[in-house]
């Protein structure tokens, strides 16, 4: 049967989703500087194919130009048409940055690390996933039998992202039925983002030759194991050597770590829109969920928002190298470069701030009442998408971060997002949430 041999052009929008257009493969250099046209209102198409309030309508025209450092490009052996994928930014017919493209959003708040305290960002994401298409067996939570099940897939996962250049680390067959993680290696700057989706994809491309159905959705229903994104992150100095980790300081937390860490903390109530941006999401975020429910740096505590990870090495140059600090409050309907830029800025504030690090918990923060929480400075996060809506809305310094209309078209298109499951009770917004992640 004759072909042409096109690529997928994408990025990773606000909903999460990538989106774009295809071409022949043999146009991508020329594409490359180009583009291909891109539509803003676009923009405002939810999870759920439904299209948000826009401030746009059917005016204006835009530019999507793939990045080819991005390019992955994977033959499956199957005969099917080769995985090609490569994510760009989206620019305006000037070539200025779109003030709601994700890439740019992250590649702005990249620079102003940089630019206040000379690191790079190292990153990984740490995805949480479930499978679909046959009957899930009980009593295989990590289990060698529980592996099996599903090996074939995952040995074809693991190939694809070898394939598309992203180093890989661990497949596990997690607590869940039918859940399984994926860890892969860090990357430098916006390339940890670009694996994330690129990850994202290459799951379910695999799933289906296997026919099976991959999901990254929070919940599948209300009382369901939560499938969570894990950001795992540490600094690199100019010099690219490792600049996380003190030995002198509290739990090895350098300065400038423990400033950026508290800022994460003091902002999270305002930021969780973007990183836990789906409705079901809350229902996720609460205690005794291994998740995360309160604004609490956590010393190797699974149900800390952030955490402090354990190394293995003994001496103080291996320490640092393997040192990081994870964000565990993000899943996978939030864009990995828009959950990561509402960090890095939070991070970046706290610096700027100068900021005390926070003290690590080592406890059940749930059985503390209000006050005592509040006199140790921790907060209950919001227990609703509305609520995280609301308090990142009204925060002038978090919606300060991003370009002038991001934060309204942003609020307006979760509105849309949440008035499509208005009448719905929760299990039927797990099911819904199932099916588009």
């Amino acid at each position: 049967m004759i072909r042409e041999p096109m690529v997928f052009a994408g990025m990773s929008d606000i909903s999460g989703k990538v989106r774009g257009k295809a071409f022949p493969v043999s146009a991508l250099e020329k594409r490359s500087v180009r583009g291909v046209g891109w539509t803003p209102t676009n923009v405002q198409i939810t999870c759920f194919d439904v299209i948000a309030e826009s401030p746009f309508g059917a005016l204006g025209d835009l530019l999507l130009i793939p990045d080819r450092d991005t390019h992955a490009c994977v033959d499956f052996g199957d005969g099917s048409p080769p995985f090609n994928l490569t994510l760009g930014n989206i620019v305006s017919l000037e070539n200025e940055p779109w003030e709601c493209c994700t890439r740019s959003i992250l590649i702005s708040a990249l620079a102003r690390l940089e630019a206040v305290t000379g690191l790079r960002l190292k990153a990984a994401f740490e995805h949480e996933f479930h499978l679909a298409g046959e009957p899930a067996q009980p009593g295989e939570a990590y289990t060698h039998k529980g592996y099996r099940n599903n090996v074939a897939f995952g040995e074809t996962a693991m190939a694809a992202l070898e394939a598309a250049g992203i180093g890989t680390d661990t497949f596990m067959r997690e607590y869940g039925p039918d859940q399984y993680e994926i860890t892969v290696d860090p990357e430098v700057g916006v390339q940890a983002a670009d694996s994330a989706t690129i990850l994202r994809e290459l799951v379910y491309a695999s799933a289906d030759r296997h026919d099976r159905r991959a999901s990254f959705s929070p919940l599948r229903s209300p009382d369901a194991v939560g499938n969570g994104v894990h950001i795992h992150m540490s600094f690199l100095d100019g010099n690219g050597k490792p600049a996380t980790y003190d030995h002198g300081n509290p739990f090895g937390m350098a300065e400038t770590t423990g400033a950026f860490i508290a800022g994460v903390l003091k902002y999270l109530d305002s930021i969780l829109a973007l990183t836990a941006p789906s409705v079901i999401s809350y229902l996720r975020l609460t205690p005794h969920r291994w998740s995360a429910a309160y604004n609490n740096l956590g010393f190797r505590d699974r149900e800390a928002s952030v955490r402090i990870c354990p190394v293995t090495a003994v001496d103080q140059d291996s320490i640092g190298k393997q040192y990081n600090f994870e964000f565990r409050a993000a899943d996978g309907a939030a864009s990995p470069h828009l959950a990561l830029a509402a960090i890095v800025h939070a991070g970046v504030q706290g610096i700027e701030e100068q900021l005390a690090p926070p003290e690590p918990t080592e406890e059940d923060l749930s059985v503390l009442d209000d006050r005592t929480l509040a006199n140790r400075g921790y907060a209950r996060l919001p227990q609703t998408l509305d609520d995280a809506l609301q308090r990142f809305a009204a925060n002038k310094t978090v919606t300060g971060w991003f370009p002038e209309r991001f934060s309204q078209i942003y609020h307006d298109h979760k509105r849309g997002e949440l008035e499509h499951l208005r009448d719905l009770d929760n299990d039927e917004r797990c099911a819904a949430y199932e099916k588009v992640y």
